[in-house]
């Protein structure tokens, strides 16, 4: 008879209760596609009493998770901890050390040290597998290792926060500043405890670098993530975008180029027929384009109980049936360090800013823009605020290090009031 697995939990938030009831509920289940009985043996958790309304009675308890990772009893370490170093990490290199499989749904932890885990866990024969660390139950990671090991992919882009897609999408709907939502998101419990995590477009520059290394053959490099959070975008450039046939969303972008790598996570604006600009609410949306394939979207829950927690069993029936691939689908030696683009790809940029109602001033803010290689396309004035005029310019595709150069100099113009809002304009492959 073939041997049970046994799982050991580190973490019971939402995610870690979500595994034990799947575990629960469908253990008859799981034995049939896996050929193995799945069993919880022991869990660790901040505290013991808590009522998380799943029964733990049977299951052994581990104060510190280093201990858990290191029991005899465990064959996969389940780390739903969160936090990229600190027990999260300990734990985890515990459990790779003693040759125990990993499954994990922490991108921070891997967006920063997952070269090093990579070459542990091979290093040890230990498989480490993170579907759930990228779009919450959307399969991506398994897309690009296994579906699509046979492409060269060109580039990888979506939306990946479902708390900003959220923010963007409610303030648009119910036309709220961003001051507004932002609070509502807070009371319901859709953001981080540090909310920079999710607004500043870290959380997303995570799981952007995790696919970028995966897409690309190259070391995980978060630092080369460009990011722009949504703090500035106001109820009024969601306004002008959707008036020219755009919404705007956090989207993320990592692409080959013959310069090298880029990576960004920033606001954008999209085409509102395209499958992003249809993107509502909390919902992921990962987009991958291959050589062979051509373009593929995938998209659904991208956080909750029940997609997170049914990305970590996926990994774990894979580990449960002895398939295993290399954590970032090649060896971890054979990951080349990347080389960052210098120059971004040109693509055409909307810019919003308040022009002082004098004669002259769009003159000069056209003479400084075109003195920086940054040329108009269209061009429209809003109706007055006292002194000041809203002015939204569109571009030509220019060079984002064009675009900066011209916004710097647009303060030296005395016209313009504030700083100007720029955003990019999403272009086809």
């Amino acid at each position: 008879m073939t041997t049970p697995l046994r799982l050991g939990i580190a973490g019971l938030g939402t995610v870690g209760v979500g595994v034990v009831r799947i575990v629960q509920d469908h253990a008859a289940m799981l034995t049939l596609r896996t050929g193995r009985d799945v069993s919880i043996v022991a869990v660790s958790a901040r505290d013991r009493a808590r009522d998380r309304g799943v029964d733990l009675s049977g299951t052994a308890w581990e104060d510190d998770p280093v201990r858990l990772a290191r029991r005899d009893d465990v064959d996969i370490f389940v780390e739903l901890m969160g936090g990229s170093d600190g027990p999260a990490k300990a734990a985890t290199e515990a459990a790779l050390g003693a040759g125990k499989a990993v499954v994990t749904a922490n991108k921070a932890m891997l967006a920063l040290h997952g070269q090093a885990l990579a070459e542990l866990a091979e290093a040890n024969g230990a498989p480490l597998r993170f579907e759930a660390a990228v779009a919450g139950g959307i399969p991506c990671i398994k897309a690009l290792t296994e579906g699509l090991a046979g492409n060269a992919i060109s580039r990888v882009s979506g939306v990946m926060n479902g708390t900003c897609n959220y923010i963007l999408t409610r303030m648009e709907s119910a036309g709220l500043p961003y001051a507004d939502v932002f609070e509502e998101a807070r009371q319901l419990g859709y953001l981080e405890a540090d909310p920079t995590l999710d607004v500043g477009g870290i959380d997303a520059g995570h799981k952007l670098a995790i696919l970028s290394a995966i897409a690309f053959g190259t070391q995980v490099d978060f630092e080369g993530v460009q990011l722009q959070g949504i703090e500035r975008v106001s109820i009024d450039d969601i306004r002008r975008a959707r008036d020219m046939g755009y919404r705007i969303k956090l989207l993320g972008e990592a692409r080959r180029t013959d310069a090298g790598i880029e990576q960004s996570m920033r606001p954008t604006l999209v085409p509102v027929d395209s499958p992003l600009g249809q993107l509502e609410g909390g919902t992921n949306m990962v987009v991958i384009e291959g050589d062979a394939v051509g373009q593929i979207v995938l998209r659904g829950a991208g956080a909750g109980e029940g997609p997170t927690a049914s990305a970590v069993m996926g990994d774990v029936c894979d580990i449960a049936r002895g398939f295993t691939l290399p954590p970032f689908g090649q060896p971890a030696a054979t990951l080349s360090r990347p080389v960052r683009a210098n120059v971004a790809t040109q693509c055409p940029h909307y810019l919003r800013m308040m022009l002082r109602d004098e004669p002259g001033a769009l003159a000069r803010v056209a003479t400084v823009l075109g003195k920086s290689g940054v040329s108009i396309a269209r061009m429209r004035q809003y109706d007055h605020t006292g002194d000041d005029a809203p002015v939204l310019i569109v571009t030509h595709p220019c060079a984002p290090g064009d675009l900066t150069a011209a916004i710097d100099g647009l303060a030296a113009t005395g016209v313009v009031n504030g700083d100007p809002v720029a955003l990019q304009i999403q272009t086809p492959a």
